[in-house]
């Protein structure tokens, strides 16, 4: 079995703020430990992207990717979501909105997120309780 067949990986910038709050929540929501986090800076995430064919205009953008299928942007915070314990899966019922309504949202709130959330000088480095959820070289 395949590493991505096992986890659901979500690749996210490791400098944002914003994108790390959104981290610790999946963490802290993933009972089940489906879940597995990189940034999108990080060498394993580089070696990961290498089998699929990653738009590089999403590469600073929230990435999903579960076995054969890769989502950006509002559809990866809808899996997401659709993933997580919890009453969250509710929250899929948003992707009856059209995409071109919710990626402009998506894209504006990225577009600020340093402005209104701040950025890091280096990528998020997991605490030895978090280690299990990050993505390793070696897990690829």
């Amino acid at each position: 079995m395949r590493f991505q067949d096992k986890f659901r990986i979500v690749l996210f910038d490791g400098v944002c703020n914003l994108c790390n709050s959104a981290v610790d929540f999946i963490i802290t929501r993933d009972k089940k430990e489906r879940f597995k986090v990189a940034a999108l800076q990080d060498k394993a995430t580089k070696r990961l992207l290498k089998n699929y064919q990653i738009n590089n205009e999403y590469l600073d953008s929230l990435v999903f990717i579960h076995r054969e299928s890769v989502f950006y942007k509002s559809r990866a915070a809808l899996e997401i979501a659709r993933n997580l314990g919890g009453a969250w899966p509710i929250m899929y019922v948003f992707i009856i909105v059209p995409k071109f309504i919710r990626d402009p949202l998506y894209d504006w709130i990225a577009g600020n997120r340093y402005r209104w959330f701040g950025k890091k000088e280096i990528c998020r480095l997991p605490t030895d309780k978090e280690k299990k959820r990050f993505l390793k070289l070696e897990d690829l």
